[in-house]
């Protein structure tokens, strides 16, 4: 059995991975935990800066000496202070942008914790968890009593990109605003985003979300690794 820490940007993504992520790699013994980094005095959750990850993630790692540590950190307003984030920058599309972003961050937090390479699995997710969402927009769109009056709208934005990894990067269009402005009631990150990610599946989430997927078999796959 190997455990791994999961370093979630906020509570919605910590209950995901409780959810939905969790019990599926449990019959393999790998057990995922959670837990949101301090942003502040008072505060858990939230975008953090690398110097606040590294720090975490020597303390973490050193504490559990038995464990894995991994991220699930958005792409969209990922702190410019990530390793390879001006690089990436040029990069000609989102997967080989996302592909220099987690091998840079997974390069530079090894060296920092002085870690085998193993025990750290570099992950940020494009453009951010509601992406995953839209994996499914039919189950999506039963999330909620009224949300299927937008279930034509859903699957319209689905299909305008080539993944929902793929949904894009600003303000107005990322795919949390996209679900604030098309469904009534709005959705509400916390109260919505882990219903509605137990209705599409996990399963429809890696067929459809090549980067995520890529994570999940990295994280079955540690329960060989025995750090």
């Amino acid at each position: 059995m190997v455990e791994v820490i999961v370093f979630a940007e906020g509570p919605t993504e910590e209950q995901f991975i409780k959810r939905v992520v969790a019990p599926a790699l449990r019959p393999l013994q790998v057990f995922l935990k959670p837990q949101m980094l301090k942003t502040s005095q008072e505060a858990r959750g939230g975008a953090i800066n690398f110097d606040r990850l590294k720090f975490n993630a020597r303390n973490t790692l050193r504490q559990h000496p038995a464990a894995v540590l991994t991220t699930l950190l958005d792409l969209y307003g990922l702190d410019t202070s990530f390793p390879g984030f001006e690089q990436a920058k040029s990069k000609p599309d989102l997967s080989s942008r996302v592909t220099h972003l987690n091998a840079a961050l997974h390069r530079e937090l090894v060296a920092y914790v002085g870690c085998r390479p193993e025990r750290f699995i570099a992950h940020i997710q494009p453009y951010e968890f509601e992406g995953l969402l839209f994996s499914d927009t039919q189950a999506l769109s039963q999330t909620e009593p009224g949300w299927q009056t937008g279930g034509v709208q859903l699957a319209a934005v689905r299909a305008a990109f080539e993944t929902p990894e793929h949904i894009n990067n600003s303000i107005e269009t990322k795919p949390s605003r996209r679900l604030e402005q098309l469904l009534q009631p709005g959705y509400k990150k916390t109260r919505h985003g882990p219903l509605a990610a137990e209705r599409v599946t996990l399963a429809a989430m890696e067929r459809e979300c090549p980067h995520f997927r890529l994570w999940v078999a990295a994280l079955r796959n540690s329960g060989g690794n025995h750090p």
